[in-house]
């Protein structure tokens, strides 16, 4: 085993909040005309090919609730929704400010605390990852983004820009994700890493069947208060 790391940087989105479980509740609260579930899918469907356009150079650096919303746009339109006002729209793409936690999360994040410094490492902007922790009561030490770093993951520069942040070795930070093409790429930085388990990160419908050990993940529990104990918190 490696070093015990200094600093345990959070992926965000799916790891930490359930994004999906929200925004189907957003849909069915606002009595859209559309399946909740679906239109939850949809939404984050387009996550990964908008950032790449950003990371392709096809748009200028672009912040995550920007892009939420050209997401959005099309989606509404995919779902023929053309009922909502434009501030009613605002109001629905900052959905992403407001996510719920898994139900361990603060308790966990908090054991975690005691021992470790605490960080955000989210392709989600500045704004929208504080509005979050304050609606949650998320205990970050400090919030970083791609925003800092002008790089969305997996580009090399977020996961290392931790370790520069704290003047630290890429093997003193930890990231802790749910998703394995995230930890793959800190793993490569020289990042130590930890797996969360969160089955229903795309609702009930569709259970991950992505949940066996890796090679690559030093750490791998069911959630963070799994996490905790083995790292004795």
């Amino acid at each position: 085993m490696n070093t015990k790391p200094k600093v345990l940087a959070f992926d965000v989105f799916g790891t930490v909040v359930d994004w999906h479980g929200s925004i189907a509740h957003e849909i069915r609260r606002l009595n859209l005309p559309a399946d909740p579930e679906a239109f939850a899918t949809a939404w984050r469907k387009g996550y990964r090919p908008a950032m790449a356009r950003v990371r392709s150079g096809e748009l200028p650096w672009t912040k995550i609730d920007d892009l939420h919303r050209m997401i959005l746009n099309d989606v509404l339109k995919q779902f023929e929704i053309t009922t909502l006002a434009e501030p009613e729209i605002r109001h629905l793409n900052l959905i992403w400010h407001r996510l719920t936690p898994w139900p361990e999360v603060v308790e966990g994040l908090k054991k975690l605390k005691s021992q470790f410094t605490l960080v955000t490492l989210s392709n989600g902007n500045l704004g929208l990852l504080a509005n979050m922790a304050k609606n949650a009561g998320l205990p970050w030490d400090l919030i970083l983004s791609a925003e800092v770093f002008r790089h969305y993951k997996p580009d090399p520069e977020t996961y290392l820009g931790v370790a520069q942040t704290f003047d630290i070795s890429p093997e003193e930070v930890m990231l802790v994700a749910s998703h394995k093409d995230d930890l793959a790429s800190a793993h490569t930085c020289g990042l130590q890493t930890a797996f969360i388990e969160r089955p229903l990160e795309f609702g009930k419908g569709h259970i991950r069947d992505d949940l066996h050990l890796e090679s690559f993940t030093n750490y791998h529990a069911k959630d963070f208060l799994d996490l905790a104990q083995q790292l004795g918190c």
